[in-house]
């Protein structure tokens, strides 16, 4: 029987996908709000708010199951600085909020961004 997926493949082969997902990640958290398109932002949202909720552990397997998902300065940041402000929190870390098409393709683009 088959079963729908979660997320969409974005016209990509899983090694892309899944880098895409990683570069996305690495951004949202360096800078706390991306541009995208909705269906990157409605594919990178699930992944981050589980990396979020592993760097609330604070534990050292978490912090080295993290390590491979992103690169260390990236892994440092979410650790130290976001997980702490989310530790009451029983998730929801992200938002999106649409902003309307772009003017080159009609994309529909939205802010994927942390929840203060």
């Amino acid at each position: 029987m088959p079963y729908s997926a979660k997320t969409g493949k974005l016209h990509r082969i899983r090694k892309q996908r899944r880098a895409l997902l990683k570069i996305l990640a690495g951004h949202l958290i360096i800078k706390r709000r991306i541009k995208t398109t909705e269906a990157k932002a409605k594919s990178v949202q699930p992944f981050v708010e589980r990396l979020v909720t592993i760097a609330r552990r604070g534990t050292l397997a978490s912090r080295r199951s993290i390590g491979t998902y992103l690169p260390g300065k990236t892994a440092v940041i979410l650790v130290r600085d976001l997980a702490p402000r989310y530790k009451d929190r029983h998730g929801g870390y992200t938002r999106i909020t649409k902003i309307g098409p772009r003017r080159s393709d009609n994309s529909h683009m939205v802010f994927l961004e942390f929840v203060e």
